[in-house]
């Protein structure tokens, strides 16, 4: 065992221990938190706008603080690109990040000096708990890789910009640097494909025991590496890798595709950062969820996922949550972001501590029939039926097709397949049934001859790559939607039809 793994496990271990007195305090963290975000903020822009100094409890907030998404802070937003200080946190951001928007097309989130610490501080949290559950830390001897963004930053504006990826590249403790991989230059390719075929070569000969990514870009470096070697499998590439830490999208439908790969089970750390802060990550092999990060600057609020379209949503602080019930995660932060909806939803599963799991996107749903089958329905479907077939899916992606051209509509999904079931209408009814199970509004539709079962349309190997090529978002935090409530995505991905 080298000198990192074995200091890491007492560093680890009085970590853990802090990290778990504070998440046993969850409730007045987050009153302290909300208290001190607005004594900081008083004297901005926003601050003076929203009558800070009559802010005195969490009522008074909630009026004070409307909810918006990214188009109702841009204004803000953009007189902090144009350099204004003191908009929405005192001075400048130290950074702004670019993640990719919709009716706005690029949004810029602000990171402060305030809230960079508490991205890294959470990544690390997350391995050490690791450690301290598993008494786990060889990898540390080892080399890891961080499938990411570039981190190069266009210094162009007031504020420098990057991709969440490429800026926390910048803050990897010295005593990792000489184990994290790729090299700076090739972390800096933009290119995807040309960054994997790269990262393929300056990797395969290395001692890599930790691998870091989307799922689905790493799937494609493994698959690469697999054709560049000719072998079975990861472990006879990589035989000491022993953990994959992931984040972004459900891991389990490609549980059953990354065993195949690697040759075995691995375990797995799971996170969930985003632009606007270091949300959750994973303390524990064995209870289900992620820890909510409490103590990080950012005062939740959560909103019940029904509601989150009427005109005066309830909001719920910590305190008032319930197990079970799908939210709209809302945040207000050090990052100077106020009553900002992130577009995730989350579900609780444990309240001491305070456990979560991701369910889906607020406006990531199909419901052209009334039926708003969200996120965690499709992913729970596809990993049920996988359990029950020899097959296994690449991707998927379900859309509505409401004027079908004979015949009842229904719900289309697309598949890519890794190995196709023998017999796909056995397992197309199965999912249909699943789906049934999962969600009361769409077997009521389906027995109301209101909609056919579920369809399924196969696509090309590599046809999500392409797409999501032809979209200009291959790669990097690119994520690809699980489903819609319209067709735009559907269309595109006929042309890869099989």
């Amino acid at each position: 065992m080298g000198i990192k793994a074995f200091l890491s496990k007492p560093y680890a271990s009085i970590l853990t221990n802090k990290v778990n007195k504070w998440a046993g305090q969850a409730v007045e963290i987050q009153y302290e938190t909300r208290e001190e975000l607005v004594r900081e903020a008083k004297e901005t822009a926003f601050g003076k706008d929203h009558n800070f100094n009559s802010i005195s409890d969490y009522e008074s907030f909630k009026k004070a603080v409307p909810v918006r998404d990214y188009e109702g802070l841009k204004p803000y937003i953009d007189r902090v690109v144009k350099g204004e200080e003191n908009v929405l946190w005192e001075g400048l951001p130290i950074y702004l990040c670019k993640t990719s928007g919709t009716t706005s097309g690029a949004k810029y989130i602000p990171i402060t000096k305030a809230s960079i610490g508490h991205h890294i501080d959470a990544a690390k949290h997350a391995l050490l708990a690791y450690i301290d559950a598993t008494k786990k830390a060889d990898f540390l001897d080892g080399k890891m890789i961080f499938l990411q963004g570039s981190p190069e930053l266009d210094n162009s504006k007031a504020v420098p910009l990057g991709r969440l990826s490429g800026i926390v590249a910048h803050y990897v403790p010295n005593y990792l640097q000489k184990n994290r991989m790729p090299s700076w230059e090739t972390n800096c390719i933009d290119d995807w494909e040309t960054k994997i075929d790269k990262i393929v070569e300056e990797t395969l000969k290395e001692d890599m025991r930790l691998i870091s990514g989307i799922p689905s870009w790493v799937q494609m470096y493994f698959e690469r590496l697999l054709e560049k070697t000719g072998k079975a499998n990861i472990m006879e590439i990589f035989p000491n890798f022993s953990v994959f830490v992931y984040g972004g999208v459900n891991y389990e439908p490609y549980r059953p595709i990354f065993k195949k790969l690697i040759g075995k089970e691995i375990p797995s750390i799971e996170t969930y950062p985003a632009s606007e802060g270091f949300i959750a990550y994973q303390n524990s092999q064995k209870q289900e969820g992620l820890l909510l990060n409490v103590n990080a600057g950012i005062f939740y609020e959560f909103i019940p996922a029904e509601e989150y379209f009427n005109p005066n949503p309830t909001r719920l602080t910590l305190e008032d949550v319930e197990i079970g019930v799908n939210y709209a995660l809302i945040l207000s932060s050090n990052a100077g972001l106020w009553g900002y909806s992130i577009g995730d939803t989350v579900k609780f599963v444990s309240k001491d501590p305070y456990r979560i799991v991701v369910s889906g996107r607020i406006k990531h749903f199909t419901s052209a029939f009334g039926e708003h089958i969200i996120g965690e329905e499709v992913e729970t479907t596809i990993k049920e039926v996988l359990e029950l077939f020899d097959a296994d899916v690449r991707e998927f992606h379900l859309a509505p097709q409401v004027n079908p051209t004979e015949g009842l509509p229904y719900h289309e999904w697309f598949i890519e397949f890794g190995k196709t079931p023998h017999n796909m209408d056995a397992f197309r009814l199965k999912m249909d049934g699943i789906m049934q199970r999962l969600n009361p509004y769409y077997k009521d539709l389906i027995e109301g001859n209101i909609l056919q079962p579920l369809l399924i349309t196969s696509i090309q190997k590599d046809g999500f790559k392409n797409m999501m090529k032809s979209r200009g978002k291959l790669g990097g935090q690119n994520k690809i939607p699980r489903l819609s409530n319209d067709r735009k995505i559907a269309d595109e991905l006929m042309k890869w039809k099989v």
